[in-house]
């Protein structure tokens, strides 16, 4: 008798969960670039990742029904933010993905709190968004500015670079890179000797790197991304800066800058990524199937599209429904596992941790084929890569 009770009420808790799955249908919103100067690295490339996820979790099987919409922010924080609203308030949206461009993150982020939905960024890196500017409703899933600087900062001050001259771009995500990355240059011993600020987006960037030339620095390091940092090495090469003694780096490079600069002029770059396509066998598959759809292989911020839907829904599924708080505090209680990142977990700032990598750009002659660009030079564990809990002054944190 004792064991036809527990059957039966194992039976009707299994019924009450696909039960309850069966009603919940989550909408996703991908918010990014998809016209502008981040398209190429986020862009429909992020959708394509998103959906993936979905069929790969295999929602529908499982009683869960995911719709995906996306739309094309501007960078710009205001025209990102009547869409949140829009999206949150008349079309029925839960999540919101993505969000390159740190001043659009933020400002999404203090949405995504106002109407208790959930924010996961993949595309933005400021760090403020886990330090001052946190929220209870807000995952920030691949990179930030700090573990940008302190990766490749410390590596190119460790290979002698001790004076720096920053070209950045001026918005928060510039101010962040920057600000991260001259605390771990001065720390390490080094020192800021000048830093000029250009608008976002740009394309001429002759005035700037005069001024960064003729300060003598060792180190020429570019507070920008995406198309503004492909014109600043390229236009760096035609002032034969490299051949003159100094050194650049780009503080956020992803694998379609270099695509799109070449070995040639890219070659010796030192980068910090969380993910790069030819890791390993995982990585290799996933982006292998992303690369037909898509036409290119994956770079970091859709590879964290892809891994944060997945564990978005497999909290879905444990807790039988998507209301915000209890999805939130499932998505902070399981570790995180996916094929692309590995092993990490999500703290309660919302930051993200994972495995980080510090790559150098290869020659030309290094190369074995089409995007096959990386050599790694480290692997930085995951409580090392990010900023400590206790310094980045999130409410949060007690």
């Amino acid at each position: 008798m004792k064991k036809t009770g527990f059957l039966l009420a194992s039976l009707a808790g299994i019924f009450f969960t696909t039960t309850a799955l069966a009603d919940t249908a989550v909408k996703l919103g991908v918010l990014n670039d998809r016209s502008g100067i981040y398209s190429d690295v986020t862009g429909e490339g992020s959708a394509i990742a998103a959906r993936m996820a979905v069929e790969d979790f295999g929602a529908a099987e499982k009683g869960i029904t995911v719709e995906i919409v996306s739309a094309d922010h501007q960078n710009k924080p205001d025209v990102g933010s009547n869409i949140a609203r829009q999206w949150y308030d008349q079309d029925g949206v839960d999540v919101i993905l993505d969000v390159p461009t740190s001043s659009v993150a933020l400002a999404v982020s203090d949405i995504t709190r106002e109407k208790n939905k959930i924010f996961i960024n993949s595309g933005g890196g400021t760090s403020d968004l886990t330090g001052k500017a946190c929220s209870p409703n807000t995952i920030h899933w691949t990179y930030d500015t700090w573990q940008l600087a302190h990766g490749t900062g410390t590596a190119v001050v460790q290979n002698g670079g001790k004076t720096w001259f920053f070209v950045t771009a001026d918005y928060a995500f510039g101010h962040a890179l920057e600000r991260d990355t001259t605390a771990v240059v001065e720390a390490a011993g080094g020192e800021v000797v000048g830093t000029v600020r250009h608008p976002f987006p740009n394309t001429d960037f002759s005035s700037f790197l005069l001024q960064a030339q003729s300060s003598g620095a060792q180190v020429i390091a570019f507070a920008n991304a995406g198309g503004d940092t492909i014109n600043s090495i390229k236009q760096a090469a035609e002032f034969g800066i490299v051949q003159g003694g100094q050194s650049l780096a780009g503080l956020l490079v992803f694998i379609n800058d270099i695509h799109a600069l070449g070995l040639q002029a890219a070659q010796g770059l030192m980068l910090t990524e969380s993910f790069y396509w030819d890791l390993n066998d995982q990585t290799r598959e996933w982006s292998a199937r992303f690369e037909e759809e898509a036409g290119k292989k994956p770079n970091m911020v859709q590879a964290g599209v892809y891994a944060s839907v997945l564990h978005y829904l497999k909290a879905v599924e444990a807790v039988g429904g998507k209301e915000t708080e209890a999805v939130m505090a499932k998505m902070k209680e399981m570790p995180t596992d996916d094929p692309l990142f590995g092993k990490g977990q999500i703290r309660v700032d919302g930051r993200k941790i994972h495995d980080s990598y510090l790559f150098r750009v290869k020659s030309p002659d290094q190369s074995e084929g089409p995007w096959d660009y990386y050599e790694t030079v480290a692997t930085i564990p995951a409580e090392e890569g990010f900023r400590p809990l206790e310094e980045g002054g999130c409410s949060l944190v007690q």
